[in-house]
């Protein structure tokens, strides 16, 4: 069941039945690069998810056994806008069957943790986030949907159920790992439990360190800044777009996400700005070694594309919250600005530009190291090896 990694926990070794679970997969963002991590160590354990659509997930779990929930036979144009089948996402990971595993590891940020198991089956949830939405950024979410004053009121309701249902779904299960001690906080917050840390997987390679793969590479002239991210309102992809219009410096753009958002960045963007859409993560890694410096302009829990930056040896220019408090080391791999607005940040390009010179790329790539795949598998087994004995 499980590769050949070196695993010191016994229990697994004797052959625990082990399940993955994971809000959806419909899009490849960090917390599907963190259930690939996953899926690697568990290589025979089923993947449960509400949402499966493999050509979103482009060939990355197509040697996995995917298993979705009833959401999936729903026709596809109400699964391209899933949103309206929230009213019954908290049910679909209760009706997954998971009586014959011993050991079920949820990897969430909304419902995959709501799974009931048998009392002496061990769930495990990796937490990249407490259900946003219905919690801190609640208002936020429903400014951004645009709605009506009745369709709003509907909107609250409905959140409020999701809120305490959450709420419910946190208390099943047994230990959480938190990706960030941000996200601990969180979780402590909004749920009462405690949680361990595991930092996410970053594919830092050993071509990294050279680049001598990318010497080659014929994109953009040099110079430019980057951004990948999954494009949503909450990345706040407009504040850098506006920073790098105020400053006429070249910015490119990659990632996809909502429709209406990505218009209306494209909307807003000066002559430099360029949108490239989904790359494949070859093409991203020159992209990565071609920049001057990675622009994170969000408040994220972890936040994995600046790590890949800086495992280039790029510094980061990141916004003074989150994950990227844990990740960034001002001065040295980056600098932070200390509010999401187009001034703050435009004046954090500026200080960046000063200081470039004094950035050392082999500080910055052996700052990334310590997020490292094989970093994330190690301390991942461990934290089951504590949890197993405990429940022992």
């Amino acid at each position: 069941m499980i590769s050949n990694h070196s695993i010191t926990t016994n229990k697994l070794r004797q052959g625990f039945k082990v399940a993955l679970v994971h809000d959806f997969l419909n899009q490849h963002g960090g917390a599907e690069r963190v259930l690939l991590a996953l899926h690697e160590i568990f290589t025979e354990a089923p993947i449960y998810t509400l949402l499966y659509d493999p050509q979103k997930m482009r060939g990355k779990f197509k040697d996995a056994d995917v298993r979705p929930s009833f959401l999936q036979k729903f026709p596809k144009f109400l699964k391209k806008r899933h949103k309206w089948l929230l009213p019954l996402m908290p049910t679909a990971p209760e009706t997954f069957n998971l009586r014959d595993f011993d050991l079920v590891i949820s990897s969430s940020s909304a419902f995959a943790k709501g799974i009931i198991v048998k009392p002496k089956t061990i769930h495990i949830c990796y937490c990249h986030s407490p259900m946003r939405y219905a919690w801190d950024w609640n208002e936020k979410y429903l400014d951004e949907q645009g709605l009506g004053t009745k369709r709003r009121i509907l909107a609250r309701l409905l959140l409020n159920y999701v809120r305490m249902w959450d709420k419910v779904a946190a208390d099943r299960v047994d230990f959480f790992i938190a990706n960030s001690k941000y996200t601990r906080e969180r979780i402590k917050k909004y749920y009462g439990c405690e949680s361990a840390v595991v930092y996410p997987p970053v594919d830092i390679s050993s071509k990294t360190k050279s680049g001598s793969d990318f010497q080659d590479l014929v994109l953009e002239k040099r110079g430019y800044f980057l951004i990948v991210s999954r494009l949503s309102p909450y990345k706040k992809v407009e504040i850098a777009v506006e920073a790098m219009n105020k400053l006429n410096l070249p910015l490119l753009v990659i990632g996809e996400g909502s429709p209406k958002y990505v218009k209306y960045l494209k909307s807003i963007a000066g002559p430099k700005t360029k949108f490239l859409g989904f790359l494949p993560d070859e093409m991203i890694k020159k992209y990565f070694f071609g920049c001057r410096a990675f622009i994170f302009p969000g408040e994220d829990d972890f936040g994995i594309a600046p790590v890949e930056a800086m495992s280039f040896g790029k510094p980061v220019i990141a916004f003074r919250r989150g994950g990227a408090m844990e990740t960034v080391v001002e001065g040295e791999t980056g600098e932070f600005f200390n509010e999401p607005t187009i001034e703050v940040l435009a004046d954090a390009v500026r200080r960046f530009q000063e200081n470039e010179k004094n950035y050392d790329p082999e500080k910055i790539q052996h700052q990334a190291q310590k997020f490292s795949k094989e970093k994330f598998r190690e301390h991942f087994l461990e934290e089951i090896e504590k949890i197993i004995q405990i429940r022992d």
